[in-house]
């Protein structure tokens, strides 16, 4: 069982970019996904989750509107639309999933079981 978080990098404030996650060793359909971040000096704090069905999400008030979690369960992958990036969204990126699904509803990390690898996304001024 194994995630793999990709497509972070150097970006300028007010830019884009696209996380994607890839599961291995189990289906994503059957459980609750989200987004993490640790910035520098910081503990890490809940993005954004995704229901199994995608059909519920929830999302950090401090990215509300900027981006967007969504799932591809036939390609087993998760993604997290970023936009409008400023440099306090400079951190470590981590994908984590949740079976029980919870996660979507409680967005706390005790509910991860599976955390995957970050991506670091730093945005500059």
């Amino acid at each position: 069982v194994q995630l793999q978080a990709y497509g972070g990098g150097l970006v300028q404030a007010g830019g884009s970019l696209r996380l994607s996650c890839a599961a291995s060793g189990f289906h994503l359909s059957g459980s609750d996904m989200g987004w993490f971040r640790q910035g520098p000096g910081k503990e890490r704090e809940f993005v954004a989750a995704i229901s199994w069905s995608g059909g519920t999400t929830n999302y950090a008030d401090s990215v509300e509107g900027r981006f967007t979690i969504s799932r591809d369960n036939a390609k087993n992958e998760l993604y997290l639309q970023m936009s409008s990036l400023t440099p306090e969204d400079t951190a470590v990126y981590y994908c984590a999933r949740d079976s029980q699904l919870r996660l979507v509803v409680t967005a706390e990390g005790g509910d991860v079981e599976v955390w995957g690898q970050g991506t670091q996304v730093t945005v500059s001024s």
